[in-house]
């Protein structure tokens, strides 16, 4: 970290929620809870509440390109979290960005449909996401229906996690929550090395923006210099956590406590 800049920055290109629960305003959350500084670039609008996403409206490209440029030209940023994505010219154009910024570590959450089920990107933006933004990526983050979407295919766990692995990320977690079971397993995939398994709790509530939590917490671990082993394993802590705690917004799926560190039950006093 440069000296002087006693916090680290991370570089999120995100979806806003208006609901509050997924995109932008979690990976803020949980980046402050990481003890990082979120600069954030909105890649989309949505109308969304804790039940489902029901429209997206790409930014332009330009704009979203010319946003990133200039936090970059003036802040040192030691990672990048990449969230929604919802068109080919976004995915172009961080592409472009980031390729004129080598070696910071790069997280990419590949999110394809919304909690609720509602899919989120058309084809075209899935192939450039997988062209252009898996070889930058150092940790892709898919549970196994995006890792189904990206593949083509259905194929068991490891194989999807290779097949990944071919479009040039560094390393495939893998989570498990949308599988059955008493425990969650998620399992960390990276060339030439065994798989990593990790075992959690199978918690009883669906919940929105918990793929956020995760990515954006393995982004915020990377900044403070831990390698990609120990921000994996640290992250999904903190994620299972902020689940425990979910807390009802509306009707629908729970928002996971980003801040169950904090006495947030003293000010209600």
């Amino acid at each position: 970290m440069p000296e002087g800049f006693d916090i680290p920055t991370c570089l999120v290109f995100s979806g806003h929620d208006p609901s509050g629960g997924a995109g932008v305003q979690a990976d803020i959350e949980v980046l402050a809870s990481m003890g990082c500084h979120a600069a954030t670039v909105l890649t989309c609008l949505t109308v969304q509440d804790s039940h489902d996403v029901y429209a997206v409206q790409p930014m332009p490209a330009s704009f979203l390109a010319e946003q990133a440029r200039t936090v970059l030209a003036d802040m040192p940023v030691q990672a990048v979290k990449i969230g929604l994505v919802a068109d080919a010219e976004s995915a172009k154009a961080i592409h472009a960005v980031l390729t004129e910024y080598p070696g910071m570590p790069v997280v990419l959450d590949p999110i394809v449909r919304a909690g609720g089920g509602e899919l989120l990107q058309a084809t075209p933006a899935r192939d450039a996401i997988r062209r252009l933004l898996f070889p930058l990526a150092s940790v892709l983050t898919p549970n196994f229906p995006e890792a189904h979407a990206f593949t083509g295919s259905d194929e068991p766990p490891d194989i999807c996690a290779a097949a990944l692995l071919e479009h040039g990320c560094e390393f495939v977690l893998l989570s498990g929550g949308h599988g059955s079971g008493e425990f969650v397993i998620n399992t960390l995939f990276c060339r030439n090395r065994v798989p990593e398994q990790f075992q959690w709790p199978r918690l009883p509530h669906e919940y929105h923006g918990s793929g956020c939590t995760l990515s954006a917490a393995i982004a915020g671990l990377l900044a403070h210099g831990h390698d990609v082993d120990s921000a994996v394993r640290r992250a999904q802590d903190y994620t299972w956590k902020a689940l425990r705690q979910a807390y009802p917004t509306g009707r629908g799926q729970l928002q996971p406590q980003h801040f169950f560190w904090t006495d947030t039950a003293g000010w209600s006093k």
